[in-house]
Parts: C-alpha cells; structure tokens; sequence
C-alpha cells in the first residue's frame, strides 16, 4: 500500500521511500523516513496535492510523491 492509498482520517507507518536520487532525499529531508506515522488529514477536490501530518507538522505532498512512499 502506498501513501496516495490511504484515505483522510487514516495512518500508516511508512515502510520504506521507493523512489532514489534527489527525489528520495527530497521525501527523507521533509521528515518521511521509515518507522514514522504519518495521517492523511485531507485531499484536495481534484486529489493533488494530499495533506498529510507528519512529526508533528502538517505537509502538502503531490500525487506523484505520495505514490513513492509504501506504507505498513
């Protein structure tokens, strides 16, 4: 299951960051590293972007972001 799967209101525990290069260390420096929690809390109307909560904070991601990131 990716990020972009779970719907508002839903947690997950990010397995791993599927993707590699300065896109990897994009999602890792936002603080999407293995083990964390994130929640969705809402998407926009057309799906893009997703908010999520993470450490604490909220983030915006895009769909394509959201899809590299496999959750537990």
């Amino acid at each position: 299951m990716t990020l972009k799967e779970l719907r508002p209101g839903q947690k997950g525990i990010v397995a791993s960051v599927g993707t590699t290069g300065a896109m990897k260390r994009r999602i890792m420096d936002m603080g999407i590293t293995p083990g964390v929690e994130i929640q969705v809390i809402k998407t926009a109307p057309l799906g893009d972007p997703i908010e999520v909560n993470v450490r604490g904070y909220e983030l915006s991601l895009r769909k394509e972001e959201a899809r590299q990131i496999q959750m537990q």
